[in-house]
């Protein structure tokens, strides 16, 4: 039976990252083989009987006194205790392949030197960009930002890129820095999966080596996504209220558009929208935070669904549960979405925080024939079935598996 290691800050459905981390774990066992995670203990993570191994809690939003902060901030960059535990559980379970998500500030990238000196091949799949940008998103306070590229790490500081904090985009450029001097990414880890075309060649375009990556896209599972491609009236949007989503361009389109507008989702920028909103005479239904079957309730009753991003978006699994429900997306070309969109097939796109041009694009989408918006809601509901499904997923990653000389036992993918 083949071991995986999984590697994850959290270990309960957090993010996408952490849906992505969960999801894969749940298809690895289902194929056969013996998942081990590895994480931050915390108060929601799921049952595992690997949580004894699992690092101390550290939560960003909790009230640390300052001496606790600063004893936090070696773990931060360079967590000590993460090996330790990492290496116990490596001595109760010999795996054949590590494969890691998200490990910034809470587990750290200490753990990979040890994985290379224990023989242990390993993957990172990349949810941001912070191998290139110290502060993730590649967006700072006036918007998309490229200015550490070549070396140019103070501009984190200076512009103090995360959360507007001088001490935080410090102590951040600190980590970077460690982080490069040890070589932690470049010389411990194998490979790197990027969901979105875009990711790759943007970190090529910073300095990495092509032949490090693979491109392998995620997933949704279409059995329990239930679609309907009868279009109604309201285009949707739904997802985090926070600046870097263009939710306030969306706000200004829709008005001048003069069409109906619901948003399902809570952040830092709700009352914000909401008062712009009201301001603007938009019709804008705001519905709070949906999930599950309510959320997917609210997408089957939509138009179409709008992704108006500002930043660089990696592969936002929003789209192929949009069209596993049966509806086209309209989102903003940016980042990795315009390589999820078949314009005028399964959507359209439009320039990102261009309000006028998004305008335009949703009262086309207002006028458009029911029947037309059906047959591009069929046509994305195909191409996820095609090409973004689960066990389209894990062929992927057992191809890449596959270059360490790790077979598939008891899988249908054998190599």
């Amino acid at each position: 039976m083949p071991t995986l290691l999984s590697i994850n800050n959290y270990h309960y459905r957090r993010g996408g990252a952490e849906a992505v981390f969960l999801e894969q774990n749940r298809l690895f066992e289902q194929q056969g083989w013996r998942v081990a995670p590895f994480a931050m203990r915390h108060a929601q993570n799921l049952p595992t009987p690997w949580s004894d191994y699992f690092v101390e809690e550290i939560e960003f939003g909790a009230e640390y006194s300052a001496l606790e902060k600063l004893t936090k901030i070696p773990k931060v960059i360079y967590s000590l205790e993460a090996r330790r535990k990492l290496d116990a559980l490596l001595n109760k379970v010999r795996p054949h392949i590590a494969h890691a998500h998200n490990v910034y500030h809470h587990i750290s990238p200490s753990i990979f030197g040890l994985l290379k000196r224990r023989g242990v091949p390993v993957v990172l799949t990349l949810h941001d960009l912070k191998l290139a940008c110290p502060a993730y998103k590649m967006l700072t306070h006036d918007g998309v930002c490229e200015r550490c590229k070549g070396g140019a790490l103070h501009h984190v500081m200076l512009h103090r890129c995360v959360k507007n904090s001088l001490a935080l985009s410090g102590m951040i450029l600190l980590e970077t820095l460690v982080h490069r001097a040890l070589r932690c990414y470049t010389d411990h880890v194998d490979r790197l999966v990027t969901p979105s075309r875009f990711y790759l060649e943007k970190l090529v375009e910073w300095g990495w080596e092509r032949e490090r990556f693979v491109h392998v896209p995620n997933f949704v599972d279409c059995a329990a996504h239930r679609p309907n491609y009868t279009p109604g009236s309201a285009f949707l949007y739904f997802g985090r209220l926070g600046p870097e989503k263009g939710v306030r361009t969306l706000i200004e389109a829709a008005a001048a558009a003069r069409v109906p507008l619901w948003i399902a989702g809570s952040g830092p920028e709700e009352t914000m929208l909401r008062q712009h909103a009201a301001q603007l005479g938009a019709d804008v239904t705001f519905l709070g935070y949906q999930s599950g079957d309510a959320l997917h309730d609210c997408v089957r009753r939509a138009r179409a669904v709008v992704l108006p991003s500002e930043w660089y978006e990696n592969a936002p699994i929003s789209v192929l549960e949009s069209y596993a429900l049966g509806k086209p997306v309209i989102g903003a070309a940016i980042g990795g979405i315009p390589e999820l969109i078949r314009e005028g097939q399964t959507g359209a796109t439009f320039a990102s925080g261009d309000a006028a041009a998004l305008a335009a694009v949703l009262r086309d989408f207002a006028d458009t024939p029911a029947k037309r918006l059906a047959d591009m809601g069929h046509v994305a509901r195909a191409w996820v079935e095609n090409c973004f499904t689960a066990e389209r997923y894990i062929e992927r990653l057992m191809h890449l598996y596959s270059e360490f000389g790790i077979c598939a036992w008891n899988s249908r993918y054998a190599w």
